[in-house]
Formats: structure tokens, sequence, C-alpha cells
């Protein structure tokens, strides 16, 4: 898996990374990731809840304390 690009989410409450997370999957393919890094606690739930579908995979990692990595993947199409 190859990452294609980085969201900062840094300070932004939502659902201002749920918008920009958004704008992202609208220009990416099938088999492209982009991570989102934010420190909001509710972010990675959010995003869990509005972008895990059949085509959407969402991973999330607290790297620090206060600090988490939302990694997102357009699946490929079955």
């Amino acid at each position: 898996m190859s990452i294609d690009g980085k969201i900062d989410c840094f300070g932004d409450i939502c659902p201002v990374p749920l918008i920009k997370l958004e704008r992202a999957l609208k220009t990416m393919i099938p088999g492209d990731s982009v991570i989102l890094v934010t420190d909001h606690s509710c972010v990675p739930e959010s995003v869990a809840d509005r972008f895990e579908s059949a085509h959407i995979n969402v991973d999330s990692d607290e790297v620090m304390n206060g600090v988490w990595e939302i990694t997102v993947t357009k699946r490929l199409l079955d």
C-alpha cells in the first residue's frame, strides 16, 4: 500500500476533517490511500462512522498521546 497524501487537521473540529476527507476521496482512485492527522479524539470515530463502507477502508492509530493518524484507502471494486 502506498500513501498518496496527508491531510493536516490539527485544530480542526468536526465536521471540518470529514469535509476535507470527502474532497480528497473525490480525487482518489481505487487503491489510493491518504492519511488524515488530527488532535481531536472525536474525529477517528466520526471518520469510521461516515466513510467505512463497502469500498473504503478506515484504520485509525493513536501515534502519540492525543494525536491520531487515520489511514483511509479506497478499495478496488469487486
